[in-house]
C-alpha cells in the first residue's frame, strides 16, 4: 500500500499541547513578510492580550474558504491587543501560487494589516506541529495555547457557520477567560512542507 507523503507527515507531527508554550526558537525564527518584506518573528508581534499565530496558504480550497474571515479576525483583534501574525510553511516548488509574489499579492486583496510571513523552511510549521492550512494556534496573555485548531465549522459559508471556534476563544482570552472550546481537529490541505 502506498501512503500519501501528506498523511505520514500529519501523522507524524504531533501538535502542541493546550496549556504548552510556543516553542521558544521557533517563535523567535525571523520570517519575511509579505507586507513590506521586512523580517518579523511571532516573539516580535506578541500581543499584551495573547497572540494568535494562523497557518495558511493561497492555493489550498479550505484556507481560500475561510482567508476573508482569517483577515476579518486578524485585522480586528490586532487592534484590541492580540498579536496576529499569518505563516505559510508551504514549498512553492509543490504549488506556484504560495510563493512571495502569491503572498504579496493575497496580503494586498486581504487588506491585511498583520505580517504574512514565509517559513522559507517549514521548521515554524514542523516545531509547532502543524499539519493542514489553515490551522490556528492562539496563545493567551501569560504564553499558553489556549486554542488550537479550526476557524469555524463551515470554510465553505461564513452565513452557514454555527460554531465560531477561533472568534469566541479570541473574545474570552481578551477577557482573561479559558477559551470555550480549546481544541478542534484541524480541517484542511496537508501542509506541503519543504
Amino acid at each position: 500500500m502506498i501512503v500519501p507523503t501528506n498523511l505520514v507527515l500529519s501523522v507524524a507531527l504531533s501538535a502542541l499541547a493546550v496549556g504548552s508554550p510556543a516553542p521558544g526558537p521557533a517563535a523567535g525564527t525571523k520570517m519575511k513578510s509579505a507586507l513590506d518584506g521586512k523580517s518579523v518573528s511571532i516573539a516580535d508581534v506578541q500581543g499584551k492580550a495573547g497572540t494568535l499565530v494562523v497557518f495558511t496558504c493561497n492555493h489550498c480550497p479550505f484556507a481560500r474558504g475561510w482567508e476573508r474571515r482569517i483577515a476579518d479576525l486578524a485585522n480586528t483583534y490586532s487592534k484590541k491587543g492580540i498579536g496576529v501574525i499569518l505563516v505559510n510553511a508551504n514549498d512553492p516548488a509543490k504549488y506556484p501560487e504560495d510563493d512571495f509574489a502569491g503572498m504579496q499579492a493575497r496580503a494586498k486583496q486581504l487588506g491585511l494589516l498583520v505580517p504574512y510571513v514565509v517559513d522559507e523552511t517549514s521548521g515554524v510549521a514542523k516545531a509547532f506541529g502543524a499539519s493542514v492550512t489553515p490551522e490556528a494556534f492562539l496563545f493567551d496573555r501569560n504564553g499558553k495555547l489556549a486554542y488550537h485548531g479550526m476557524i469555524d465549522d463551515n470554510h465553505k459559508d461564513a452565513a452557514a457557520a454555527k460554531s465560531h471556534y477561533l472568534k469566541d476563544a479570541l473574545d474570552a482570552v481578551l477577557e482573561g477567560h479559558p477559551a470555550p472550546v480549546a481544541e478542534t481537529k484541524g480541517i484542511g490541505c496537508g501542509i506541503k512542507f519543504r
